[in-house]
């Protein structure tokens, strides 16, 4: 084994998008696991929109490197529960190797069928924040319409495969090119889909979802939640989740929709939430997910870069939208 372990820092808070002099890459000793303690290797390492948003927070100080959900193999142990060679996940992301407590981790054993790197893509919190978001939050109904932004990208691929397992209707996204709605209408059945960088957004949805829609799951934000606002039903209902379009200019955010008072004219509701206000969930998720995945029936979409030096041009190219479905990492 190794004797040193890489780790990711932050070194300057960035403008706009970020670059690669914003990071650095250092090299230390291995630690060794004190009581209650084990050293895991890491094997997937996860990049996700909010991340950005930690880059202007402060708030990407823990373990060796920088905040993200990790996929890992304990090569050392002093805590009876993750004993050596056990697979963990956990938060201590952007380094080869972390240090971990029972309380910052959980064992993962895969099912028969289902890839590892699942568990941080449609099995992880990327599907949980979609079924979570179908279910508790938009309370989807058989034979609903749903409207999903970002659609090619992590939680929009989960979004879109599992609002059909729950019964909607037409189901129709957007995203920011051309290959990427081929993509979506091809590959994952959504019902049509359109590039929102070309044209008008609220013309764009209306084309097609010309009959309406009664829920919108929001990625994005912005210029999408007034399309979104002007497209829905009498009681339809947004289920917020991010706001990608906006997190390289959070010091300028996008004016109001337009349209807001519709929400009043129409009854509609709209709730943001996060998913670790959901962890009671996952258990009844990947319960009703995990077959679906083994019969094939819902596809693990992931871009992989390989190698842990490719971690920030992975973090950069999911922020400029060029992957398809979960951005990861595999060291």
């Amino acid at each position: 084994m190794t004797r040193t372990l890489t780790a990711v820092r932050q070194v300057r808070r960035p403008s706009g998008p970020p670059v690669a002099d914003d990071f650095a890459f250092q090299v230390k000793p291995l630690p060794s696991p004190a009581d209650g303690e084990a050293l895991v290797e890491n094997l997937y390492l996860s990049v996700d929109p909010y991340m950005r948003e930690l880059m202007d927070w402060g708030g990407w100080e823990l373990g060796a490197g920088l905040e993200g959900r990790s996929l890992g193999r304990v090569v050392a142990s002093r805590e009876p529960s993750l004993p050596d060679g056990a697979i963990v996940f956990h938060r201590h992301g952007w380094a080869t190797h972390s240090l971990v407590t029972a309380a910052q981790s959980r064992v993962i054993q895969p099912a028969n069928g289902v890839p590892l790197s699942a568990y941080l893509g449609v099995l992880g919190g990327t599907g949980l924040t979609a079924y979570v978001g179908l279910v508790r939050i938009a309370r989807l109904q058989s034979g609903e319409d749903v409207f999903v932004s970002a659609a090619a990208g992590a939680v929009g691929t989960a979004v879109g495969q599992i609002a059909r397992l729950l019964g909607a209707g037409r189901i129709v996204g957007s995203a920011g090119s051309a290959t990427k709605v081929a993509y979506l209408t091809d590959k994952l059945g959504f019902d049509a889909a359109f590039d929102y960088r070309t044209g008008n957004l609220v013309e764009s949805l209306a084309k097609v979802a010309p009959a309406g829609i009664d829920v919108y799951f929001d990625n994005v934000g912005g210029e999408h939640l007034t399309a979104a606002i002007e497209s829905l039903r009498d009681f339809g209902r947004v289920a917020w989740c991010g706001a990608v379009g906006q997190y390289n200019n959070l010091a300028d955010p996008p004016a109001a929709p337009y349209n807001l008072f519709d929400v009043v004219g129409k009854s509609l509701r709209i709730e943001g939430f996060l998913v670790r206000e959901h962890l009671d969930a996952r258990e009844e998720f990947e319960e009703f997910l995990v077959p679906h995945i083994q019969s094939r029936r819902v596809r693990v979409e992931e871009t992989v870069y390989d190698g842990f030096e490719s971690i920030v041009e992975a973090f950069r190219g999911m922020l400029r939208g060029e992957n398809l479905g979960k951005t990861l990492v595999k060291l």
